[in-house]
């Protein structure tokens, strides 16, 4: 007989016991254990090495100050005709930073901060027009003035797309999430697939957040957006299987057109020069979907993230037709990105990257996302490289960029 669920599990887990997972642990090209777990056992693994550390997190909320949010004030649109759709699509994008890029902290102003936060939209027969933005703040005091100005800073200094290892870090800790139950709860079931290749994540019953490098190259849209689609898993039935048996069959997938594409100006600068910091884009469908979407919010320190650790669901490009759920520590964090460790690989771009955040209103921990996954970066530190993979973080702009995409109105957009 197998015993309810535990809070702890649930915390991580919530609505369900797993009923099978099969964990893969893979450093050089050998297997450890490719098995489903009794439900039993991956409480002791998570245990170990996940909810301990959320503990103290779960008793103490963190103390501080609302971030403070501005309003985005759309122009009137502009024709921009028709897109080429010339651009092909870079699953693995790679950049790189040096030490001045890493040490820089003069703030941006603001005038080319609005400049970066329009945007582009393309609509489904090809058609493209710009948006040109004015930000509001009533506060104008340095503090504020802070939380608005939030450029990076760090400087990229090129970019490189190729296909690397590199994105595991020693044994991989990602697990396939399988069995038609656990597909379809949440949070895994807010991970959608982009038929270029990328993964999105649910936002609203409308929209569809992911990675701008996925429908974009930085100089036009790839050739995959002319008729872009985005991909919810149907899992197999597992009817004619045992009870607390996964079924061999992988998922199939339901294919919904897109809309339009929202794309910021940020992305869209000829070749990279902000890189990684303007990395998503919104996908809207033709019609809604009757799944649960999870919330935005702005990223917090991750100091007030519950353990210290961000989640993310994808379908890397190694394991075709599966779904990969991984968490990792944040490593180190810009006002702009999140550096991590979560291995990953090509395909899990555009990931929506979530955390446990206080809610202050629900006076409970609530899974949002935080930042989309972007991919991998290399830093050159005194000499020393240091590489990390990357999320781009929703910052308090950014955060009203996306909501007035979402909403169409920026006075939904005032607070989270």
């Amino acid at each position: 007989m197998i015993p309810p669920c535990l809070d702890l599990l649930r915390f991580t887990f919530p609505h369900t016991c797993p009923e099978s997972l099969e964990i893969h642990a893979v450093k050089k090209g050998s297997v450890f254990s490719m098995m489903p777990l009794h439900p039993v056992t991956l409480l002791a693994l998570l245990l170990l090495h996940h909810l301990l550390p959320l503990t103290l997190s779960v008793l103490q909320p963190p103390h501080h100050q609302p971030v403070h949010m501005p309003t985005l004030v759309p122009h009137t649109p502009t024709p921009l005709g028709h897109s080429r759709f010339s651009a092909r699509t870079q699953l693995d994008l790679t950049t790189r930073c040096n030490s001045s890029c890493f040490h820089r902290e003069q703030e941006e102003p603001m005038e080319q901060l609005t400049q970066k936060l329009a945007f582009e939209t393309l609509y489904a027969d090809g058609f493209r027009t710009l948006t040109t933005v004015d930000v509001e703040d009533e506060e104008d005091d340095a503090d504020d003035a802070g939380h608005l100005a939030h450029p990076s800073p760090w400087r990229h200094v090129g970019v490189k797309s190729r296909r690397v290892k590199r994105q595991i870090y020693g044994a991989d800790g990602r697990f396939n999430i399988r069995g038609d139950h656990f597909l379809l709860d949440y949070p895994f079931s807010t991970a959608v697939r982009i038929s270029t290749g990328c993964t999105g994540v649910l936002v609203s019953q409308l929209h569809v957040l992911t990675a701008a490098h996925c429908v974009h190259d930085g100089k036009d849209y790839v050739h995959g957006a002319r008729k872009l689609k985005v991909g919810f898993l149907i899992p197999p039935s597992v009817n004619s299987t045992k009870a607390g048996l996964v079924s061999n069959k992988k998922p199939l997938v339901r294919w919904v057109r897109v809309k339009r594409t929202r794309v910021p100006k940020g992305w869209i600068q000829g070749p990279q020069d902000v890189s990684m910091d303007f990395d998503y884009a919104l996908l809207e469908l033709r019609w809604p979907h009757r799944r649960p979407f999870m919330r935005l919010s702005v990223a917090p320190s991750s100091d007030d993230l519950a353990g210290n650790r961000i989640h993310f669901s994808g379908f890397d490009s190694d394991r075709p037709g599966e779904l990969v759920y991984r968490f990792c520590p944040v490593e180190e964090e810009s006002s702009d990105l999140i550096y991590q460790h979560c291995d990953a690989r090509p395909g899990a771009s555009g990931s929506g990257v979530y955390g446990r955040v206080w809610d202050n209103e629900l006076e409970r921990w609530d899974r949002k996302v935080i930042g989309i996954f972007s991919g991998h970066q290399w830093l050159e530190i005194d000499g020393e490289n240091r590489d990390y993979n990357v999320a781009v973080r929703i910052t308090p702009l950014k955060f009203a960029q996306i909501c007035y995409w979402v909403h169409g109105n920026r006075l939904d957009c005032l607070q989270d």
